[in-house]
């Protein structure tokens, strides 16, 4: 267990982390849902009342993600967060807007209303998820930053990290290749939420309707996917030589497929059980497991991505600004081998962390959503 073994065991964690968020991304996704699934008052309460049951888990593994990014390897971290800002600080207030919408919605004498809550969950539905997807699109595409850590010794400007475009960050919104990531991930989110309210609400009408996106949302978000997908794969892509020396290569991510054949094998099974999770609850009348098979496969299939991003030398955070050694590895802006092996150490207490949240998922839905609990006052949350 040497220097490199930790650096890449963190990756392997960020990257599992990555794939949990997108999939818990689905109360983003039923947020935008809340006008078009539900058509009345009564359904729109056991919409939000499910989400709400669920938001926490979604807001607990962003900040989860952020941390762990910070912790193992925080060269991105004052990079990305420090110069991209105006990204970063975006998908702050979406997520902001959330926790309040959910604590103040049914409060009397809120000052929004009802409605003006409901606007800011589709606000952050809709923002939040094309914004990560676009942020973690330019681990594909690259940005414009420089790094110089000598700067590190200098007394008057101690600054490592540099961000070279005026935009901070929104300049990744611009880009078509990252922008059609952040729709695949927003249709995704979309997707799964049908799912969710397809498993989650015992209710015939909210069931009809949620089927309905199902096929409306998997449409585009396979299209915008694989577009950004096979446009990927064919363009170059940042790769390492074993000098730590940063230079273009054809194909890179698809060799990188192919060189890891295990990523490559876990990418085609994630792909299939998703596809089997959308075609089998569109087939079946009353299918309601649909969500679990497309949260695995989405898991898994977001996993395989940001590992060939880090994974088979290869720069997963790519600097364009004219100088190629900029760009960071997972060698390059880690943490200290210390810092690295202790955090190894803390995090064999994640498989007990998991055990929790699915003792907990499974406490919160034990039951059903249905009219009757909507109607009564003491079990509505939210």
């Amino acid at each position: 267990m040497d220097y490199p073994f930790f650096q890449q065991y963190w990756w392997f964690l960020i990257a599992l982390l990555g794939g949990l968020l997108v999939f818990l991304l689905f109360v983003q996704g039923g947020q935008t849902l809340l006008f078009v699934v539900a058509k009345n008052e009564l359904e729109r309460k056991m919409l939000v009342n499910s989400l709400g049951r669920k938001w926490e888990f979604t807001f607990t593994t962003l900040v989860t993600f952020g941390g762990a990014f910070f912790a193992s390897f925080p060269l991105f971290y004052s990079t990305s967060f420090g110069g991209a800002y105006w990204v970063w600080m975006l998908i702050l207030v979406c997520f902001v807007l959330q926790a309040v919408s959910y604590e103040f919605r049914t409060k009397a004498g809120n000052i929004f209303g009802q409605k003006g809550y409901e606007i800011f969950l589709f606000i952050n539905g809709l923002l939040g998820t094309i914004l990560l997807g676009a942020a973690v699109a330019t681990f594909f595409t690259g940005s414009e930053f420089s790094v110089a850590k000598e700067n590190l010794t200098n007394p008057v400007m101690p600054v490592i990290s540099s961000w070279e475009n005026p935009l901070h960050g929104l300049e990744a919104a611009l880009n078509v290749r990252n922008l059609l990531l952040g729709l695949a991930v927003f249709f995704l989110s979309r997707t799964l939420a049908s799912l969710y309210f397809m498993n989650n609400i015992a209710d015939s009408t909210v069931f009809a309707r949620a089927k309905k996106q199902v096929l409306f949302n998997a449409v585009p978000f396979l299209v915008c996917f694989l577009t950004f997908l096979i446009w990927t794969l064919c363009v170059e892509g940042f790769a390492v030589n074993s000098e730590g020396e940063v230079y273009m290569q054809k194909y890179k991510y698809f060799e990188n497929l192919m060189e890891m054949p295990i990523v490559l094998v876990l990418f085609l099974v994630g792909v299939v059980v998703l596809l089997y999770g959308l075609i089998r609850s569109q087939s079946k009348k009353a299918f309601t497991g649909g969500i679990w098979f497309a949260g695995v496969g989405t898991v898994l299939a977001v996993l395989c991505l940001f590992l060939i991003a880090g994974y088979n030398n290869t720069s997963y955070y790519p600097s364009t600004y004219g100088d190629l050694q900029s760009s960071l590895t997972i060698y390059n802006s880690s943490s200290s081998f210390f810092t690295l092996k202790v955090m190894s150490i803390v995090s064999l207490l994640i498989p007990f962390v998991l055990a929790y949240i699915v003792y907990a998922w499974r406490s919160i839905d034990k039951k059903k959503i249905d009219a009757a609990e909507m109607q009564d006052v003491k079990n509505i949350a939210y």
